[in-house]
């Protein structure tokens, strides 16, 4: 089944007219469904639930196990596996859905909730295949629903000051982006053979959604593993790309690239290269000079190294960050909460933040993931309930996403350079364009 046959069967669900947005919530509190409550989505589930006008309504997982972790916690909430009877048979008694799944059922999901007319945040990457992506982006805009992609730094003190300072051209046109992450969400293996007996809390085929069928195998896809396999994630640039490419992307105003090119080792057809090194080239913004280069590292050993990488004093670059290089100097962020620096003439230099009024409405920097990552989920029952907006709607996650697609598709052309047509939203070299999509297998 193709992508867009899907949309259309998925759109039946949606058996009465549902308002858009906050029109339909009740009593002024959010009844809310979880689709995916392991892993990240408990982590999901328990930021949501923290809003003290949510009301957690629907669970569902394809694992006994985190369903029945999830049900303890909310014992009102009703139960499933599959989240198209979920849907079908709550669909009137839920104003917004999250999706807390492996990447590959992130559209299935989000679009069947938002054929509904149900507000969706989805966890990162937004999307398996590019063209997902954008039609997330066009059914959102369609249907005027909220939406907001899970990428919680977004709202974070220190993201927030490194756009406002490099928007604000304290090291003037920015002509290159270098940034890293030694994570390794990649396989360099073979395939593996055979097959083992699926646990008794799982099931197989539901978790498998959309995919193509193949056998179960122990600690290979499921819980943990799944990132790494062609068919369900989207390797360390799928992961930690997103929360790294985020920052910079926003604060350039970027859009998506002309050209990709990653160096990596061939493709084995089942696993994503465990080194990557993705050269992207965008078009320019009034933040950059007239076109911009961003070079990505990921895996074991990442970055390579580079002069626009030296740091003063000789210290060690931070574990993950993303560095912006200007005309006027440079602007390290690390990844995460860590205050950005700036280095000029190779030299760190003292951030006036009394300089930038902004800033200073941000209130003060705070290291504690357990009240700050509650602040983007927040960010988005506060607009279902119609008060103020999300900053990383699908409009925007829609872009991001495709960018970073862009890249893991190169990774199956080791080398070469791919030339990427925004209007047409096809590669100039043919034989890319049957990664943009994918078949929907009918479960």
């Amino acid at each position: 089944m193709k992508r867009r046959d899907f949309i259309k069967t998925s759109a039946g669900l949606a058996a009465i007219a549902f308002l858009p947005s906050f029109k339909n919530v009740k009593n002024g509190r959010l009844r809310t469904a979880h689709i995916g409550v392991g892993g990240m989505g408990a982590e999901d589930l328990k930021a949501i639930s923290s809003h003290k006008m949510v009301d957690v309504t629907a669970l569902c997982d394809v694992d006994a196990n985190a369903l029945a972790a999830a049900k303890k916690l909310h014992p009102n909430a009703k139960v499933f596996a599959d989240y198209r009877k979920m849907l079908a048979e709550m669909g009137d008694e839920i104003d917004a859905v999250i999706v807390s799944t492996p990447d590959h059922t992130h559209a299935p999901a989000s679009l069947t909730a938002m054929n509904m007319g149900k507000p969706v945040y989805c966890q990162k990457p937004l999307t398996h295949h590019v063209s997902e992506a954008r039609k997330m982006a066009q059914l959102a805009k369609e249907k005027n629903l909220v939406t907001q992609m899970g990428i919680q730094v977004h709202s974070f003190y220190d993201y927030k000051l490194a756009t406002i300072l490099i928007q604000s051209g304290i090291i003037g046109k920015v002509k290159c982006v270098r940034a890293w992450s030694p994570k390794n969400w990649g396989y360099d293996g073979p395939a593996p053979e055979g097959s083992d007996q699926v646990p008794s809390n799982l099931d197989w085929n539901l978790w498998l959604g959309t995919a193509a069928e193949r056998p179960y195998k122990k600690d290979v896809y499921h819980p943990g593993n799944w990132r790494k396999v062609l068919d369900f994630g989207c390797g360390t640039l799928g992961d930690m790309g997103v929360h790294i490419f985020d920052t910079p992307y926003n604060a350039l105003e970027l859009d998506v690239p002309k050209t990709i090119k990653n160096e990596c080792r061939k493709p084995t057809g089942f696993g994503f290269p465990e080194n990557n090194i993705v050269t992207y080239k965008f078009p320019g913004t009034k933040h950059t000079t007239r076109s911009l280069k961003w070079v990505w590292y990921d895996g074991p050993g990442a970055p390579t190294q580079h002069k626009d990488l030296q740091l003063p004093n000789n210290e060690k670059l931070p574990d993950q960050g993303a560095m912006f290089i200007g005309k006027k100097g440079r602007l390290l962020l690390p990844h995460f909460m860590e205050l950005p620096r700036l280095i000029v003439d190779g030299k760190y230099e003292t951030l006036d933040l009394s300089k930038y009024e902004a800033a200073q409405a941000m209130g003060e920097p705070v290291r504690n993931y357990e009240t700050e990552g509650k602040k983007h989920y927040h960010q988005f029952v506060d607009a279902c309930l119609g008060q103020g907006e999300c900053t990383a709607p699908f409009s925007y996650a829609s872009r991001l996403t495709e960018t970073i697609l862009l890249g893991v598709i190169a990774g199956r052309f080791p080398n070469k350079t791919l030339h990427w047509n925004r209007e047409q939203a096809r590669f100039s070299e043919a034989e890319a364009n049957q990664f943009l999509d994918g078949v929907y297998r009918e479960f």
